[in-house]
């Protein structure tokens, strides 16, 4: 299923309120437990969940599970091949910064005791980037968690639904003076402030990353960005809810 933006004046054509054509395809990895392919305009992002019945070693006996993410970029996921973090033999602060986010982001949302000993993992990997990767990736994330505990309610592993809210995030950013929703690269990378609003479906927010790239922004821009954001997350939310409603 898909939405997308109005006309106006951006590089994209889009309104400054408009997020680019977004559509959450679920059910592409016969494998996984969850699995959507989350494509924001040209950057899509494949998010899987896998279930696995153990907890990290600090969690054992606690009763109560986990949400984790990895994240990762494909060598041509961009303008450029890059290697595969894997053959540098370590990853870079972006990536570890990136998946705990991520992470943060699903457990926010997930009853961690209802979900018992037991993990799921979210692998999500850029198939494509053209800027706001990590909105995508959480934004499709959920959808891929969504499936998996409904996975585990239907053959009776779990008793009820963990999850207590929606989750969704999207990048807000001021492009030539003015506040614009879900920057793409040509935005992402001229503009003069950039920030990524993770929020709930009932709008709480769970967290704001906000960098001013030359003068300082003052609180009248960052309100008009949250603004913007909370728009974006709701049709972001209206569009998990049409998906997982036809699943």
């Amino acid at each position: 299923m898909a939405l997308g933006g109005s006309t106006a004046i951006r590089p994209s054509g889009r309104a400054v309120d408009g997020l680019r054509a977004v559509t959450l395809e679920i059910d592409v990895n016969k494998y996984a437990e969850g699995s959507c392919l989350a494509k924001f305009g040209d950057t899509h992002v494949l998010c899987l969940a896998t279930v696995d019945d153990r907890v990290p070693g600090w969690l054992k006996g606690g009763g109560r599970g986990w949400v984790t993410a990895e994240y990762g970029m494909l060598p041509r996921s961009t303008d450029e091949r890059t290697d595969r973090e894997a053959a540098r033999g370590r990853q870079s602060g972006r990536t570890q910064e990136i998946q705990r986010l991520i992470g943060r982001s699903l457990r926010a949302i997930t009853d961690l005791p209802t979900l018992g000993e037991r993990q799921i993992r979210l692998d999500c990997d850029v198939l494509q980037a053209d800027g706001g990767t990590r909105t995508a990736a959480i934004t499709g994330a959920y959808v891929a968690l969504a499936l998996a505990c409904r996975h585990l309610a239907e053959i009776g592993v779990l008793r009820r639904a963990p999850l207590t809210d929606h989750v969704a995030a999207i990048s807000c950013g001021i492009f030539q003076g003015m506040p614009v929703l879900d920057l793409d690269y040509a935005e992402d990378s001229q503009c003069q402030a950039d920030a990524n609003f993770v929020l709930t479906g009932r709008g709480g927010l769970v967290e704001v990353q906000a960098t001013a790239e030359g003068d300082p922004f003052d609180e009248e821009r960052f309100a008009e960005m949250l603004r913007l954001a909370r728009k974006g997350v709701a049709e972001l939310v209206a569009l998990q809810r049409a998906v997982l409603a036809v699943a």
